[in-house]
């Protein structure tokens, strides 16, 4: 890209500080779980493509393709040891989608909520909110640190804490529907949501705690598929992408 033409991408720019959301199986073998190197590598085109443009990114990354700690104590282990096995979990897709993101030339923080200083920060807020202004790639890791906890609340946590202006959730559909579009192909996609509507219709955008945090600190949530190359970007330039949960 010409740097006439970055500069006008910039001036186009909707969001410029987001958090991105992005699920575990987004990073895993489709149907096999596990760490995917082609997966991620395209997720890291797609962070670093709109990082050159000027957005500062922030990311928090899920662990399903690798465990769940609700999962795993629906077969025995304790909820609370089951948690924090998938908040470490969660590190693991955390360096890997670091590694893809510095092999392309981004600059990158992981900053984990469970203290691993071998190989990552412990999260600072303001020494987060820093690296971003400097132009870095933060990945959120560890979920909150606490069990009983999703990392979708992470999320909601995180970009409260660092004045992201939206939440980009990347997932596998392209948005929030009355029912589940897999099972019903009459399903309606919405493409705009208040909060209380989508209590209303009991639509699961996020889980309750995380919805909760959003809803009281006024944080927008776009649901996208993550799946379609250059959905994030045409994000960010306004484009009409997903579905926006709003106040």
């Amino acid at each position: 890209m010409s740097a006439e033409s970055q500069t006008s991408s910039e001036t186009k720019l909707k969001y410029r500080r987001v958090l991105l959301k992005i699920t575990g199986e987004a990073l895993g073998e489709e149907g096999r779980g596990g760490i995917s190197p082609e997966r991620i590598r395209g997720v890291a085109s797609e962070i670093e493509e709109v990082r050159s443009l000027g957005v500062q990114v922030s990311v928090v990354v899920g662990a399903g393709n690798i465990f769940r700690g609700a999962r795993g104590s629906e077969e025995g282990i304790d909820r609370a040891s089951g948690d924090y096995m998938g908040m470490l979990a969660t590190l693991i897709n955390a360096l890997a989608l670091q590694d893809a993101l510095e092999k392309l030339g981004a600059p990158t923080r992981v900053q984990s909520a469970i203290a691993a200083a071998q190989v990552a920060e412990s999260f600072i807020r303001r020494r987060a909110m820093r690296h971003l202004e400097k132009g870095r790639v933060v990945i959120f890791a560890g979920g909150t640190g606490n069990p009983y906890f999703s990392t979708d609340t992470a999320a909601a946590l995180r970009a409260s804490e660092i004045g992201a202006e939206i939440i980009l959730k990347g997932t596998k559909v392209d948005g929030v529907y009355d029912s589940d579009p897999m099972k019903n192909p009459d399903a309606k996609r919405f493409e705009r949501l208040t909060f209380q509507e989508a209590l209303d219709r009991r639509l699961r955008v996020m889980d309750a705690t995380a919805f909760s945090l959003c809803m009281e600190n006024r944080m927008s949530i776009i649901v996208f598929n993550l799946f379609v190359r250059g959905n994030i970007r045409r994000i960010l330039l306004g484009e009409p992408v997903g579905t926006l949960v709003a106040g």
